[in-house]
């Protein structure tokens, strides 16, 4: 079994590498579960998988300079784009899946922070139809 530290994560939205800006990025995946429990279940609860949905989470660095963070997030808000994640920026393979699909940029926080804190922040985007996994 192969142990690994996070230390170059990819991160890209809308074809754009933001992984320099990026110190967290975390996709989570989820089914509804429904319930088909029958009197032939002899008592206990049957469930299925129903409709899938999934979010990605990234802790930004702001960087308000030309041509950085703010001004390639701030026209994306509101729109749904594609992103890529991996465990690192190395090619794809099989020790180095990525992860791709189509998020919602429902929300920004381009100040964020209290007086002698570094400059970041934390967004939730759900995504918008299949995620899907691929090593290649």
């Amino acid at each position: 079994m192969a142990f690994m530290v996070l230390t170059s994560e990819f991160v890209s939205l809308n074809g754009t590498d933001l992984s320099a800006y990026t110190n967290k990025g975390e996709l989570t995946v989820e089914v509804d579960e429904k319930d088909v429990t029958t009197y032939g279940s002899q008592g206990w609860k049957q469930l299925i998988g129903g409709l899938k949905s999934g979010g990605l989470a990234i802790e930004f660095k702001q960087d308000f300079a030309a041509s950085a963070l703010d001004s390639i997030l701030w026209p994306l808000f509101g729109t749904v784009v594609t992103f890529e994640v991996r465990p690192t920026s190395a090619a794809v393979g099989t020790s180095n899946p990525k992860w791709t699909g189509s998020v919602l940029i429902k929300e920004l926080k381009p100040i964020s922070g209290g007086v002698g804190d570094e400059a970041s922040q934390s967004v939730s985007f759900p995504t918008s139809g299949v995620v899907t996994r691929a090593t290649a």
